[in-house]
């Protein structure tokens, strides 16, 4: 598959920037089971302990302020094209909200669904599978300072109210 080049990338950030800030939409739940594994879920059930529960993430040498990823849907799309190859980008919440950091602060808390989350102040950059998956151009696009500001790869969330979360709930910045 051919992947989109970093112009074309860039050309379309405006379409990332329009993401709602307030109150946005869930649009997918993936799990991760094990390496290189990935299903999508109608319902997720998020823990406090467990990040995504059945998800494989907190198995590695994560800690509590990296046990979920979510991704802006808008980002994905760009990179990934087709959605069915959405969820090889390896996050748990594909999100139509705004993720940059002007946005949501480490700290600031999130209604995921029924659960609420915190961004974490750890980075999210990408890496080599990333790479692999979407492109050498779709990486460095997510890791300018412009795809860093906006988080582009997705933010680092840690589960502090456990709850369900599926496809079409709201996710909302609490005050």
């Amino acid at each position: 598959m051919a992947h989109p080049t970093l112009a074309d990338l860039e050309a379309a950030l405006d379409s990332i920037r329009a993401a709602p800030r307030n109150t946005g939409t869930v649009t997918l739940v993936v799990r991760r089971p094990g390496e290189d594994q990935r299903e999508v879920l109608e319902v997720g059930q998020l823990d406090p302990d467990s990040g995504l529960v059945g998800d494989a993430w907190m198995q590695g040498d994560h800690g509590v302020d990296d046990q979920l990823t979510l991704m802006n849907s808008r980002a994905i799309d760009l990179l990934a094209g087709d959605r069915e190859r959405w969820p090889l980008a390896g996050d748990q919440l594909y999100v139509d909200f705004d993720l940059s950091e002007e946005a949501l602060p480490a700290g600031t808390r999130l209604a995921v669904g029924e659960a609420v989350v915190q961004v974490s102040p750890v980075p999210h950059r990408g890496c080599a599978k990333f790479a692999e998956r979407f492109g050498h151009d779709g990486l460095r696009f997510v890791n300018t300072p412009t795809g860093r500001a906006l988080r582009l790869r997705g933010v680092y969330v840690r589960v502090v109210i456990a709850g369900v979360v599926r496809p079409g709930d709201a996710i909302r910045r609490m005050a």
